[in-house]
């Protein structure tokens, strides 16, 4: 899994966090809620809306407007960082903490010979 420099990293390469959401987004509105305004896919990262399940009470929010994927890096025992993608009122891509209890994608990443 991507540590926060590299989210960051991938965020800047793209424009940084205002501009990477559409850059990272599928285009259309298959999965994403309408409009899906701006999406590009460009860097050809196809995020999909996989939504948010809630720690306390399992609850599914967010589909079709927002995705997260973890990070590889903790806060503390009970909580991680995670990248939102989020679309609708508010565009934009983030690092935030969550609760490792609450659902959210992985997304893959490989590493270069040498590094950890």
């Amino acid at each position: 899994m991507p540590s926060l420099d590299e989210w960051e990293t991938l965020a800047t390469y793209l424009g940084g966090n205002d501009l990477a959401y559409a850059k990272l987004r599928e285009i259309g509105t298959s999965h994403w809620d309408s409009p899906n305004t701006g999406a590009t896919n460009e860097s050809g990262f196809t995020a999909l809306p996989a939504g948010i399940r809630y720690d306390v009470n399992g609850v599914y929010i967010e589909k079709g407007k927002t995705t997260g994927f973890w990070s590889s890096e903790q806060n503390n025992t009970l909580n991680a960082y995670i990248r939102l993608i989020k679309m609708g009122g508010i565009n934009y891509t983030n690092t935030t903490i969550w609760p490792k209890q609450s659902g959210f994608s992985v997304r893959c990443i490989k590493d270069k010979p040498g590094n950890k």
